[in-house]
């Protein structure tokens, strides 16, 4: 357990909590506790906030439902920062995203991260269709075991509706970004696409296969490019 006497906190009596997914070690968010919102969390397993535009305790999800359940917490070697590991329930961001950190200052290098805080690593070496293989499988698990917090589960649990929304959101932003010549934000957009659009695939019992066959199958009468007469 959390040693809540070792924890520094500033002139204010706050510390900075680093909100991180238990699973895909995503970071959610990042928020400030005060000595009652911190012990509040450690007994109730939930997180608690200070929050400093209303000067009050902010039990997160106690309007929206989102939640988070915390597994674990740790202080840094500092003492003056906590990081929270969590099974969220929801997105954590009050704009419907999964994270706060939504908005791309400059992307990652092609190859170097995940979709969507799936869990799905992208080796430099791995091939496109080997990350796609490997998503499928996590979306897959995600639709049968169903693990509480995880964002997968989240779409499944709302429906083809809520699904179908962010398959075409994503689509405006992939328009957006390609329109704003912006090569960085194109990428992290396209791959936010993929994700959704493979979360579809599943809650629809298609599975990649099938659609590589039609490419695989397009590709064999030469028309790849133009994909059609």
């Amino acid at each position: 357990m959390i040693n809540l006497e070792a924890i520094r906190f500033d002139e204010k009596g706050l510390v900075p909590a680093i909100v991180q997914d238990a699973s895909s070690k995503e970071v959610l968010t990042l928020a400030y506790m005060n000595g009652e919102s911190l012990v509040k969390t450690v007994e109730t397993r939930e997180t608690w906030f200070w929050s400093r535009s209303r000067s009050e305790l902010w039990h997160k999800g106690a309007t929206s439902g989102n939640t988070q359940r915390v597994v674990e917490m740790r202080y840094d070697c500092d003492q003056d920062a906590v990081l929270v590991l969590v099974e969220p329930k929801g997105p954590a961001c009050h704009k419907g995203e999964s994270t706060c950190f939504h908005e791309v200052v400059l992307a990652g290098e092609a190859g170097t991260s995940g979709a969507s805080g799936t869990g799905v690593s992208v080796g430099a070496s791995g091939s496109a269709s080997g990350i796609l293989a490997q998503l499928e499988s996590v979306i897959a698990s995600r639709a049968v075991d169903k693990p509480e917090g995880s964002y997968t589960t989240y779409l499944f649990e709302e429906g083809v509706d809520k699904i179908l929304k962010k398959v075409g959101e994503e689509a405006a932003e992939v328009i957006i970004a390609a329109k704003n010549r912006d090569r960085g934000e194109l990428t992290w957009e396209v791959a936010d696409l993929f994700f959704h659009v493979m979360v579809l695939l599943r809650e629809q019992d298609v599975s990649l296969d099938e659609v590589l066959a039609v490419l695989e199958k397009r590709h064999a009468g030469k028309k790849l490019d133009g994909m059609v007469e």
